[in-house]
């Protein structure tokens, strides 16, 4: 019992100045040897944190990249979305009541003389290029 609290006092008392000295706390009693031994300690602990904290870093910049890349994903499928659906609303606008957007006979009459370049199945691939490239550019 009480030789068993004299170890545990003694090596708690050894931990308290060990980490003193890791602080760079009471210094002086130790011999050139110790403080030798002491700084290698410490350069190799402070090896071992950097070394963490770049493998953390690295692994944090990793993953913005792939949430970078999944964002782009997101963004490409939203914008060819936004054009195809922008280009068939469009398309269905003038196709189906022409320009002025109002149907009626005076309206059909117009359309025959003046069809619309985007109702033309040869001028959608170009309509649709023009329009993904004008989103694009914003």
């Amino acid at each position: 019992g009480y030789q068993e609290y004299l170890k545990l006092k003694q090596r708690v008392e050894f931990l308290q100045t060990t980490q003193r000295n890791l602080l760079g706390e009471d210094l002086g009693p130790l011999n050139m040897k110790e403080l030798e031994q002491l700084e290698n300690h410490v350069e190799i602990s402070l090896k071992h944190i950097r070394a963490t904290k770049s493998q953390q870093s690295f692994d944090q910049l990793l993953e913005l990249k792939r949430k970078e890349q999944k964002l782009q994903d997101v963004n490409k499928d939203l914008r060819k979305k936004i054009q195809e659906t922008s280009a068939e609303s469009v398309l269905q606008m003038f196709c189906q009541d022409g320009p002025s957007g109002s149907s009626g006979h005076a309206n059909q009459a117009n359309q025959q003389q003046h069809v619309h370049p985007d109702c033309d199945p040869s001028l959608r691939m170009w309509y649709d290029h023009a329009y993904l490239d004008h989103l694009n550019k914003e």
